[in-house]
């Protein structure tokens, strides 16, 4: 049977990215946190406002990036797929929480702000891409997850 778990979201970071690199083999994982919101008119005519807050985590390259040129507030693009983690707290009872796992980004120009998708002051230089590369533009960043035993290693 086919399956499909892919996600796309746009919205603003709630805080600045959470860079923590795995103890066994130093792989950066980025934790953020999305503002969502939809905006509607009610039977009366009066808006209304539902803002939904997600948990997203990105890995490798990807969340390095992540790291680098965001900060709470800006607004983001994101795409990848939900995964649900569990596990038991300290008292015995089973927890769970949904989250997504962003495999690609784009950069997204606050309204007002100058420029394009290019930070005004990166903190390291990004090699451009060869001339006869196939690649997607500059401001996509993709990323295949590691396997899931990895995730068990993550001290947080």
């Amino acid at each position: 049977m086919p399956n499909l778990n892919r996600v796309m979201l746009m919205g603003n970071l709630t805080r600045d990215p959470e860079l923590r690199f795995t103890p066994n083999n130093n792989t950066a994982v980025a934790q953020i946190g999305l503002a969502i919101n939809h905006q509607w008119k009610d039977p009366q005519g009066e808006k209304k406002e539902e803002v939904t807050f997600i948990d997203c985590e990105a890995w490798g390259k990807t969340a390095e990036v992540l790291n680098q040129y965001l900060k709470k507030g800006k607004p983001v693009y994101v795409e990848g797929r939900l995964k649900l983690d569990q596990w038991e707290d300290k008292d015995g009872n089973k927890r769970s929480k949904l989250k997504v796992v962003i495999e690609s980004f784009q950069f997204i120009d606050a309204k007002g702000e100058q420029g394009g998708t290019e930070p005004t002051q990166p903190r390291q230089q990004q090699k451009p891409a060869p001339q006869n590369s196939t690649a997607k533009p500059s401001k996509w960043v993709e990323f295949t997850p590691p396997p899931p035993e990895d995730n068990e290693n993550i001290p947080f």
